[in-house]
């Protein structure tokens, strides 16, 4: 299945203003979303959170999509907000720096709630809300000369509407020390501490690692991958108490009679691929 899986797309289309997305899929339902500012460094601004947006809410009801795959053009995957966008900021009022900060982290939670399987490829850097794209998705691969920063602090801001994900990806403390110091920190640094989950040793590298995990993906229920996102979610830092007993009990006796359960239990007994992997 190598190079079939991500690399033949059977089409590809734009997301937002001509360019600035660009969302690309197979029959298949891998999906790769490419951020395209290289000239900036695919650093945001209002058009490309809005062009974001509105690719990640497309892929939230998305039926056939199996895996996304995030990527920034040009070597680098994001290197934050954009200086002349920031200028702009500083002019405005509070209410409409609040809209667009709220246009980011709604951009954000479409993202989160992707239900198929989520992946930031990462080379070049990933600083300030590029870090926090990476945050949000459920894994995130690196080349090992890739950079990372929370640098807000640097400019008299704060990392806020990214906070939620990263703070879930690499806990209170390390968020504390990063987005307190702003410090640039590299990947194997980021491997430690779960802002990323795997680390590569070039960018030639990073296409053997989208073909592996979208591999693995189809050979998961879809639905199963969602409830299992969804799950993780609901029981986070929860005490493990009677409700929590009961929630977990009723969802998977539901997921066991469930259609995915039940094709995939006796494609198991059967010693065949389930439906959802059958074209692997």
């Amino acid at each position: 299945m190598a190079n079939e899986i991500t690399s033949k797309f059977v089409r590809g289309v734009d997301a937002g203003p001509p360019g600035l997305v660009q969302m690309e899929d197979t029959a298949e339902g891998v999906v790769v979303v490419t951020l395209n500012r290289p000239e900036r460094k695919n650093a945001f601004n209002a058009e490309l959170i809005a062009a974001m947006g509105e690719a990640f809410e497309t892929l939230r009801v998305s039926e056939h999509v199996r895996v996304v795959f995030l990527r920034g053009a040009g070597g680098m995957f994001c290197a934050g907000a954009d200086l002349d966008w920031m200028r702009e900021a500083a002019d405005r009022t509070e209410a409409d720096n609040r809209e667009d900060a709220r246009a980011m982290a709604e951009m954000l939670k479409d993202l989160w709630e992707i239900p198929a399987l989520t992946c930031a490829v990462i080379e070049g850097g990933a600083y300030g809300g590029g870090a926090g794209l990476a945050a949000a998705c459920d894994l995130a691969v690196a080349t090992e000369d890739a950079k990372f920063s929370f640098s807000e602090v640097r400019l008299g801001l704060i990392p806020s509407t990214i906070s939620p994900y990263v703070v879930q990806a690499i806990g209170p403390r390390h968020a504390r020390a990063l987005f307190a110091t702003g410090q640039v920190f590299d990947a194997r640094r980021a491997y430690e501490i779960g802002l990323i989950t795997e680390v590569v040793s070039n960018a030639e590298l990073l296409d053997d690692a989208m073909e592996r995990i979208a591999e693995t993906a189809m050979a998961c229920a879809p639905g199963a991958v969602a409830d299992a996102k969804q799950l993780v979610g609901d029981v986070f830092g929860h005490a493990i108490d009677g409700r929590i007993l009961e929630m977990t009990s009723r969802r998977i006796a539901a997921a066991r009679v469930g259609e995915e359960g039940q094709e995939g239990v006796r494609a198991f007994l059967e010693r065949r691929k389930p439906s959802w992997a059958a074209g692997e």
